[in-house]
């Protein structure tokens, strides 16, 4: 399990983008469709995920394969169920305070 993402819902793209890039001077690392950019952030392997889509701001984490985690960990609270991303799934679950965290993988990346 690695943090890969701080993943950060918003409403308004552009502003996002444009704060991330434009105040605080971070590069794109990768853009997925017209709702997700990504920011890398200086000297640090974890990036910014800036996202339109639903969801709850956390750390992202990445496993080996979802189900496996998901079944070797079935006391934690799940927020919804797996839903499929770019070459793998991911899922909303929720930790200590009712804080939200998010588990991925990319299962799918080496085919």
């Amino acid at each position: 399990m690695q943090l890969r993402f701080l993943y950060v819902p918003v409403a308004d793209l552009a502003s996002a983008i444009a704060f991330y890039r434009d105040e605080l001077g971070w590069s794109e690392a990768w853009r997925e469709g017209d709702g997700t950019v990504a920011f890398a952030v200086p000297d640090s392997p974890v990036q910014v995920m800036v996202s339109t889509d639903p969801g709850s701001a956390g750390p992202m984490y990445e496993v080996d394969d979802l189900e496996a985690y998901l079944s070797a960990h079935p006391s934690i609270s799940r927020r919804g169920v797996p839903f499929e991303i770019p070459d793998g799934h991911v899922i909303e679950l929720e930790g200590p305070g009712g804080n939200a965290f998010h588990v991925f993988d990319q299962a799918d990346a080496s085919s």
